[in-house]
Parts: structure tokens; sequence; C-alpha cells
């Protein structure tokens, strides 16, 4: 049975979640500090944890760099467009604000689930480069690049659309999983970032297609 870690100091939400969680389906254990949260992580790793980002002992946004690479989808009422991207950005799977739908929640815990429980041997490739989606390790001629949890999701999402224009929109959607209202120059940014680190040598494989998106693919012959 797949395994939640529920995070919050508010216990009327605990108590809520964990009963949620357990009817639709999943087994549920809850901490109700950082401290807490961490050890319960290291004792017996689950498959997923929300993580409230307001905690009395350690902020939620720390905790996301103890405990990865488990999975984690912060649930908090820090809505602020700066406190997703550091979310985010520090490589949470997810992230949703409170007041929540239930529903909703759930169905986005199974997305995050669907991703990062990927199947065995999930190996993407585009000419020399390789994306292990399991072994979440990115290589190119053989040799292994270091990348962000944030890039890995780009590149993984560029990989998968390889021959096929996406667009900004598509990525943010799809990479970041929340409305910038428009704001797509993170988009540029994290290619920018990806492009140093895994296209900085013949022949290019990101390519830009102005007016619409990116595209990965091998130069046309």
């Amino acid at each position: 049975m797949t395994r939640l870690l529920v995070v919050d100091d508010e216990a009327t939400v605990r108590e809520l979640l964990s009963a949620t969680l357990r009817f639709a389906g999943f087994e549920v254990t809850s901490a109700a500090t950082a401290s807490e949260a961490v050890a319960a992580a290291a004792e017996e790793p689950p498959d997923l944890v929300l993580l409230d980002v307001m905690l009395p002992d350690m902020d939620g946004f720390e905790v996301v760099r103890r405990l990865r690479p488990i999975p984690v989808l912060f649930l908090t009422a820090r809505d602020g467009k700066a406190d997703k991207v550091q979310g985010l950005s520090l490589g949470a799977d997810d992230y949703v604000t409170k007041p929540f739908d239930l529903e909703e929640l759930i169905a986005r815990i199974r997305a995050v689930l669907r991703r990062t429980t990927g199947r065995p041997n999930d190996v993407l490739t585009v000419g020399a480069l390789a994306l292990d989606a399991e072994g979440h390790q990115v290589t190119r001629d053989g040799t292994a690049l270091r990348v962000s949890p944030t890039e890995f999701r780009l590149l993984h999402y560029l990989m998968e659309n390889a021959g096929r224009v996406v667009s900004k929109a598509q990525i943010l959607e799809r990479v970041w999983r929340y409305d910038f209202n428009g704001d797509t120059s993170i988009v540029d940014t994290y290619i920018s970032y990806l492009r140093r680190k895994v296209d900085d040598q013949e022949p290019k494989l990101i390519h830009t297609v102005h007016g619409m998106g990116y595209v990965m693919r091998e130069p046309r012959s």
C-alpha cells in the first residue's frame, strides 16, 4: 500500500487529511513538527510527503532539503508567487495552497506518485543524451551530468516530447504545475541553465522555435 506522511502543526488539518487519504486507499502517518517528520521519514521512508511550509521548529523549505529524494508535495497557506517558486525550485514535486479541494488534492497526489514511481529502466534518449527516470541520472556520451530536481523535470518533459515543439505555457503546466499568471520568464531561465549543463557541445539538442516554444531533437541532416 502507498504510504503518505502528512506534516502539519494544526491537529484538525492532520486529522482531516489522514481520514480522507485513508478512505482513498492510502496508508497514512502524520507529524506535527519538522523534526518529527525527518525522524519518521528516516525510520520508514514514505512514498510521498505532504508538507506544510510554516512549522514551529523549522521552515518547510529547509525540511524539503533534508527529505530528498523522497517526493514532496507542499500543502500550505503560503500562496505567494515567490514562495511557490522557492518551493518548486528546491525540488518539491507539487505546491498546493490552502484552502484546497480534497478531490483535487487526491488527484494531484496520484499524479505525483505516477511521475515519481515510474516504470523500471525508464530511460529516455535523444542522440548521445540519456535520462534515467528511475535512477534520476542524466548522461551525455556516457558522462554523468549534475542537474537540479527542477532541471531534471524540465529535461524529462522535453525528452519525452522529443521532436515536438512545446510552448512555454505547456512547460509551466507540466513542469511547475501551477499558474505563473502569464510570466513565462522562468522557463527561459531554466532552459538556459539546462543548455549550459547538458547542451554545451555539438550537436545542440535543445532548439528555440521563435514565437512557439522549444523542441528537443537532433539537428536535421
